[in-house]
């Protein structure tokens, strides 16, 4: 089969995903296909008092001692979004001998922002004072997010105000991994994004390209290159630019296979093919200090 050929094919066939994600139920359709034999999960743990601050943990079936952990959080706008829809992002890193953390958070219309970080960081204290009796080590501790997600780490990691309210700081996280996330979006084009962060009236400290610091911990950011949802050299670009300028590590990664949507979709066992996008975040764990 030619190089062509096979270039053709594959193209089809993250066309043909693409469409099924973004029309009927896609991550149950994923979540069909991905094994539950890789890990063990305890579900609906409140993390706050709200009926949203509920988190899920998914723990390697046979895990090391200390086994590092991530908190995940997910997209959706701001406005839309559920931990139950990321079994495959759990079952991805457990098979890797991670903790995974899924957290859910309020949403848009029931808060704005910051209310979010609000909960994010309250999800982040509570793993790291109770990760140790699921079988993870609180000082080997990552957070990653997809879309608003990967924003929702990124403040978290960036702007220490959030971390400290929970009574921590981004020195108790190891790094962090942002997939496809918006970090510079002022003025802000989306209508369904624009009344969560109060357009036009938008605070500029709402970006997390302003709380670039020197003492930002490690980050792995990749993005898709066609993306068209979240501009990726402004995004992707400008914040790895800005970490550097600092001197902070950061792996910058760009992907050709996935869109917006697909590129956490390849962390699944179906689409796994379109990026290394879990070799990647499995290397940024193991490896950084």
């Amino acid at each position: 089969m030619s190089n062509t050929f096979k270039r053709v094919i594959g193209l089809a066939c993250a066309g043909l995903m693409g469409w099924l994600l973004s029309a009927c139920s896609p991550l149950s359709i994923i979540n069909g296909l991905t094994p539950v034999s890789t890990f063990d999960k305890t579900s609906d743990i409140a993390y706050g008092a709200d009926p949203r601050q509920t988190l899920d943990i998914y723990r390697p079936k046979q895990p090391a001692p200390g086994a590092p952990v991530v908190v995940f959080f997910y997209g959706g706008s701001w406005n839309s979004g559920s931990r139950s829809d990321y079994l495959f992002v759990g079952e991805a890193l457990a098979s890797r001998g991670i903790t995974a953390v899924i957290a859910d958070y309020r949403l848009y219309p029931q808060v704005r922002y910051p209310e979010f970080l609000v909960d994010g960081a309250q999800a982040v204290g509570w793993t790291y004072r109770h990760i140790g009796e699921y079988g993870g080590n609180p000082q080997r501790l990552y957070l990653m997010g997809h879309s608003a997600g990967a924003y929702n780490v990124a403040m978290l990691a960036l702007d220490a105000q959030w971390l400290k309210a929970a009574g921590l700081s981004p020195a108790n996280v190891r790094g962090w991994i942002g997939l496809a996330g918006p970090y510079d979006f002022l003025p802000i084009k989306d209508e369904a994004v624009r009344p969560v962060f109060f357009y036009p009236d938008s605070p500029p400290e709402s970006q997390p390209i302003h709380h670039v610091s020197r003492e930002a911990p490690p980050a792995l950011l990749m993005a898709a290159r066609s993306d068209t949802l979240v501009n990726p050299t402004r995004n992707t670009g400008g914040l790895a630019n800005a970490l550097r300028g600092v001197h902070v590590p950061v792996q910058e990664l760009y992907f050709s296979r996935t869109s917006h949507v697909t590129l956490v979709a390849a962390l699944s066992r179906p689409l796994r093919w379109l990026a290394p996008v879990l070799d990647n975040v499995s290397d940024f764990v193991t490896r950084t200090p």
